[in-house]
Protein backbone atom coordinates (compact mmCIF):
# COMPACT_ATOMS: atom_id res chain seq x y z
CA UNK A 1 0.00 0.00 0.00
CA UNK A 2 1.14 3.37 -0.93
CA UNK A 3 1.77 5.58 2.58
CA UNK A 4 3.62 8.38 1.27
CA UNK A 5 2.54 11.34 -1.24
CA UNK A 6 4.03 14.30 -2.69
CA UNK A 7 1.86 17.46 -3.20
CA UNK A 8 3.45 19.92 -6.14
CA UNK A 9 3.00 23.32 -5.54
CA UNK A 10 3.57 26.27 -7.79
CA UNK A 11 6.18 25.03 -10.99
CA UNK A 12 5.58 21.42 -10.02
CA UNK A 13 2.99 20.11 -12.35
CA UNK A 14 4.13 16.37 -13.06
CA UNK A 15 5.36 13.95 -10.72
CA UNK A 16 9.11 13.55 -12.53
CA UNK A 17 10.17 11.90 -9.35
CA UNK A 18 8.11 8.94 -9.69
CA UNK A 19 9.04 5.89 -12.44
CA UNK A 20 6.11 3.63 -14.00
CA UNK A 21 3.97 6.02 -13.42
CA UNK A 22 -0.04 4.51 -13.65
CA UNK A 23 -2.98 7.46 -13.33
CA UNK A 24 -5.58 6.54 -10.63
CA UNK A 25 -9.01 8.08 -10.91
CA UNK A 26 -9.76 8.54 -6.83
CA UNK A 27 -13.89 9.05 -6.01
CA UNK A 28 -14.48 11.14 -2.57
CA UNK A 29 -17.43 12.10 -1.20
CA UNK A 30 -15.72 15.75 -2.11
CA UNK A 31 -14.89 15.25 -5.96
CA UNK A 32 -12.69 13.26 -7.90
CA UNK A 33 -9.20 13.04 -8.35
CA UNK A 34 -7.01 12.12 -10.47
CA UNK A 35 -3.57 11.09 -8.49
CA UNK A 36 -0.21 9.44 -10.37
CA UNK A 37 0.97 6.49 -8.40
CA UNK A 38 4.72 5.22 -8.66
CA UNK A 39 7.70 4.22 -7.61
CA UNK A 40 11.15 5.70 -6.45
CA UNK A 41 14.15 4.68 -4.49
CA UNK A 42 12.14 1.42 -3.73
CA UNK A 43 9.02 3.31 -2.71
CA UNK A 44 5.72 3.77 -4.08
CA UNK A 45 4.57 6.99 -3.57
CA UNK A 46 1.57 8.80 -4.89
CA UNK A 47 1.78 12.78 -6.87
CA UNK A 48 -1.08 15.30 -7.01
CA UNK A 49 -0.61 18.62 -8.60
CA UNK A 50 -1.73 20.98 -6.66
CA UNK A 51 -2.56 23.54 -9.21
CA UNK A 52 -3.69 21.24 -11.96
CA UNK A 53 -1.59 20.64 -15.21
CA UNK A 54 -0.38 23.86 -16.19
CA UNK A 55 -1.17 25.76 -13.00
CA UNK A 56 -4.76 25.70 -14.15
CA UNK A 57 -6.31 25.98 -10.95
CA UNK A 58 -6.09 29.30 -8.61
CA UNK A 59 -5.06 28.48 -4.89
CA UNK A 60 -8.41 29.84 -3.59
CA UNK A 61 -10.75 27.37 -6.13
CA UNK A 62 -8.89 24.46 -5.23
CA UNK A 63 -11.05 21.52 -3.99
CA UNK A 64 -8.56 20.71 -1.01
CA UNK A 65 -10.68 18.34 0.95
CA UNK A 66 -10.93 16.02 -2.12
CA UNK A 67 -7.28 16.13 -2.92
CA UNK A 68 -6.48 15.01 1.17
CA UNK A 69 -9.47 12.57 1.43
CA UNK A 70 -8.10 10.99 -2.05
CA UNK A 71 -5.21 10.53 -0.65
CA UNK A 72 -6.03 9.30 2.84
CA UNK A 73 -7.82 6.56 0.95
CA UNK A 74 -5.42 5.41 -0.90
CA UNK A 75 -3.58 4.58 2.39
CA UNK A 76 -1.26 7.75 2.23
CA UNK A 77 -0.04 8.67 6.31
CA UNK A 78 2.37 11.26 4.99
CA UNK A 79 2.38 14.00 2.81
CA UNK A 80 5.31 16.14 1.65
CA UNK A 81 4.26 19.09 -0.13
CA UNK A 82 5.71 22.31 -1.91
CA UNK A 83 5.39 25.56 -2.03
CA UNK A 84 6.88 28.64 -3.35
CA UNK A 85 6.58 31.77 -0.71
CA UNK A 86 7.29 35.30 0.14
CA UNK A 87 9.67 36.08 2.60
CA UNK A 88 9.01 38.59 5.20
CA UNK A 89 12.09 38.18 7.28
CA UNK A 90 15.73 39.07 5.63
CA UNK A 91 16.98 35.90 7.06
CA UNK A 92 15.39 33.66 4.83
CA UNK A 93 16.74 34.48 1.16
CA UNK A 94 15.15 33.80 -1.94
CA UNK A 95 16.15 30.48 -3.46
CA UNK A 96 16.85 28.99 0.12
CA UNK A 97 14.12 26.56 1.67
CA UNK A 98 12.29 26.91 4.99
CA UNK A 99 10.25 24.21 6.64
CA UNK A 100 7.18 25.67 7.93
CA UNK A 101 6.55 24.68 11.59
CA UNK A 102 3.47 27.06 12.32
CA UNK A 103 0.69 28.68 10.21
CA UNK A 104 -1.43 32.30 10.53
CA UNK A 105 -4.64 31.46 8.45
CA UNK A 106 -5.35 34.75 6.74
CA UNK A 107 -8.03 32.86 4.26
CA UNK A 108 -11.41 33.62 4.27
CA UNK A 109 -13.73 31.18 1.90
CA UNK A 110 -12.49 27.87 2.03
CA UNK A 111 -13.64 24.69 3.49
CA UNK A 112 -11.38 24.10 6.30
CA UNK A 113 -12.47 21.01 7.89
CA UNK A 114 -13.99 17.69 6.76
CA UNK A 115 -16.61 18.01 10.30
CA UNK A 116 -19.46 20.17 9.72
CA UNK A 117 -21.80 18.69 12.08
CA UNK A 118 -24.72 16.47 11.29
CA UNK A 119 -23.41 12.77 10.45
CA UNK A 120 -19.55 14.21 10.63
CA UNK A 121 -19.73 15.83 14.34
CA UNK A 122 -18.56 18.66 15.62
CA UNK A 123 -14.65 17.31 16.17
CA UNK A 124 -12.17 20.02 17.71
CA UNK A 125 -8.46 18.75 16.40
CA UNK A 126 -5.40 19.90 18.07
CA UNK A 127 -2.90 22.09 16.23
CA UNK A 128 -0.89 22.95 18.35
CA UNK A 129 2.31 21.70 16.11
CA UNK A 130 0.28 21.58 12.72
CA UNK A 131 3.76 20.09 10.54
CA UNK A 132 5.04 17.13 11.80
CA UNK A 133 8.32 17.29 13.20
CA UNK A 134 9.82 13.96 12.52
CA UNK A 135 8.98 14.53 8.66
CA UNK A 136 10.18 18.25 8.98
CA UNK A 137 13.89 16.62 10.79
CA UNK A 138 14.27 13.70 8.01
CA UNK A 139 13.71 17.00 5.53
CA UNK A 140 16.35 19.09 7.62
CA UNK A 141 19.18 16.27 7.77
CA UNK A 142 18.06 15.38 4.11
CA UNK A 143 19.25 19.52 2.99
CA UNK A 144 22.38 19.61 5.23
CA UNK A 145 23.89 16.22 3.04
CA UNK A 146 23.30 18.13 0.07
CA UNK A 147 24.33 21.05 1.20
CA UNK A 148 21.35 23.39 0.67
CA UNK A 149 20.11 26.40 2.93
CA UNK A 150 17.13 24.82 5.02
CA UNK A 151 15.62 26.37 7.57
CA UNK A 152 13.93 24.20 10.06
CA UNK A 153 11.08 26.78 11.36
CA UNK A 154 9.31 29.64 10.31
CA UNK A 155 5.78 30.48 10.33
CA UNK A 156 3.64 30.34 7.42
CA UNK A 157 1.31 33.36 7.03
CA UNK A 158 -1.46 31.59 3.85
CA UNK A 159 -3.70 34.60 2.17
CA UNK A 160 -6.46 34.28 0.49
CA UNK A 161 -5.21 35.11 -3.15
CA UNK A 162 -5.02 35.00 -6.30
CA UNK A 163 -3.95 38.35 -5.69
CA UNK A 164 -0.60 39.24 -4.08
CA UNK A 165 -0.64 41.12 -0.33
CA UNK A 166 -0.31 45.23 -0.26
CA UNK A 167 2.67 46.49 2.04
CA UNK A 168 0.43 47.61 4.62
CA UNK A 169 -0.62 43.45 4.89
CA UNK A 170 2.78 42.14 4.96
CA UNK A 171 4.11 45.05 7.74
CA UNK A 172 1.12 43.57 9.86
CA UNK A 173 1.90 39.85 9.10
CA UNK A 174 5.52 41.00 9.91
CA UNK A 175 4.22 42.08 13.34
CA UNK A 176 2.59 39.19 14.05
CA UNK A 177 5.51 37.01 13.40
CA UNK A 178 4.84 36.07 10.20
CA UNK A 179 8.39 34.96 8.21
CA UNK A 180 6.41 33.62 4.59
CA UNK A 181 3.51 34.25 3.07
CA UNK A 182 2.05 31.63 0.39
CA UNK A 183 -1.83 30.90 -0.43
CA UNK A 184 -1.90 27.09 -0.22
CA UNK A 185 -1.02 25.63 3.05
CA UNK A 186 -4.30 26.19 4.58
CA UNK A 187 -6.14 24.37 4.61
CA UNK A 188 -3.86 21.86 3.37
CA UNK A 189 -1.84 20.99 6.78
CA UNK A 190 -5.56 21.11 8.67
CA UNK A 191 -6.94 18.27 6.53
CA UNK A 192 -4.17 16.51 6.57
CA UNK A 193 -4.39 16.78 10.92
CA UNK A 194 -7.83 15.93 11.19
CA UNK A 195 -7.39 12.66 8.95
CA UNK A 196 -3.84 11.43 11.31
CA UNK A 197 -1.64 12.12 8.76
CA UNK A 198 1.95 13.63 8.69
CA UNK A 199 2.57 16.59 7.22
CA UNK A 200 5.12 18.67 5.91
CA UNK A 201 6.09 21.30 3.39
CA UNK A 202 9.22 22.27 1.44
CA UNK A 203 8.84 26.39 0.98
CA UNK A 204 11.01 27.72 -1.66
CA UNK A 205 11.49 31.60 -0.94
CA UNK A 206 10.81 33.38 -4.29
CA UNK A 207 11.06 36.84 -3.26
CA UNK A 208 10.66 39.37 -0.57
CA UNK A 209 7.43 39.84 0.22
CA UNK A 210 5.52 43.51 -0.70
CA UNK A 211 7.11 46.44 0.46
CA UNK A 212 10.03 44.41 1.22
CA UNK A 213 11.39 44.36 -2.56
CA UNK A 214 11.88 47.41 -4.51
CA UNK A 215 10.20 45.89 -7.07
CA UNK A 216 6.48 44.88 -8.44
CA UNK A 217 5.87 41.34 -7.55
CA UNK A 218 4.85 38.78 -10.82
CA UNK A 219 3.51 35.37 -11.19
CA UNK A 220 6.20 34.66 -13.77
CA UNK A 221 9.40 35.80 -11.54
CA UNK A 222 7.71 33.07 -8.68
CA UNK A 223 7.74 30.13 -11.27
CA UNK A 224 11.07 30.78 -13.03
CA UNK A 225 12.99 30.97 -9.46
CA UNK A 226 10.75 27.60 -8.74
CA UNK A 227 11.98 26.19 -12.40
CA UNK A 228 15.80 26.93 -11.33
CA UNK A 229 15.19 25.00 -7.75
CA UNK A 230 13.34 21.96 -9.13
CA UNK A 231 16.70 19.55 -9.36
CA UNK A 232 16.85 20.30 -5.54
CA UNK A 233 13.43 19.97 -4.49
CA UNK A 234 13.62 16.53 -5.81
CA UNK A 235 16.73 15.96 -4.63
CA UNK A 236 15.54 16.54 -0.86
CA UNK A 237 12.94 14.63 -1.10
CA UNK A 238 14.29 11.79 -2.22
CA UNK A 239 17.08 11.64 0.09
CA UNK A 240 14.94 12.50 2.78
CA UNK A 241 13.44 8.97 2.41
CA UNK A 242 16.17 7.14 4.83
CA UNK A 243 15.80 9.46 7.08
CA UNK A 244 12.19 8.48 7.41
CA UNK A 245 11.37 6.42 10.30
CA UNK A 246 8.94 3.10 8.89
CA UNK A 247 7.08 3.24 12.10
CA UNK A 248 5.10 6.99 12.92
CA UNK A 249 5.83 7.83 16.48
CA UNK A 250 4.70 11.23 16.34
CA UNK A 251 1.68 13.31 18.15
CA UNK A 252 0.13 13.89 14.04
CA UNK A 253 -1.16 9.81 14.86
CA UNK A 254 -2.55 10.98 17.82
CA UNK A 255 -4.49 14.20 16.96
CA UNK A 256 -7.60 13.15 17.53
CA UNK A 257 -7.65 10.65 19.95
CA UNK A 258 -11.41 10.61 21.33
CA UNK A 259 -12.49 9.74 17.35
CA UNK A 260 -9.45 6.74 16.76
CA UNK A 261 -8.57 8.82 13.36
CA UNK A 262 -5.35 8.02 12.57
CA UNK A 263 -4.52 4.93 15.06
Amino acid sequence: MTKIAIIGGTGVYAPKLLEDVRMVAQKTPYGDVEVAVGGFQGVEAAFIARHGAGHSVPPHLINYRANIMALHMLGIERIIATAAVGSTFHEFKPGQFVLADQFIDFTKNRKATFYEGGASGVIHCDMTVPYCPALREALAKSGAELDLVIHNGGTYVCSEGPRFETAAEIQAIKILGGHLVGMTSVPEVILARELGMCYASICLVTNFAAGITTGILTHSEVVEVMRKSLHNIHSIIVSALKHISRERDCDCVRSLPDTGVGQ
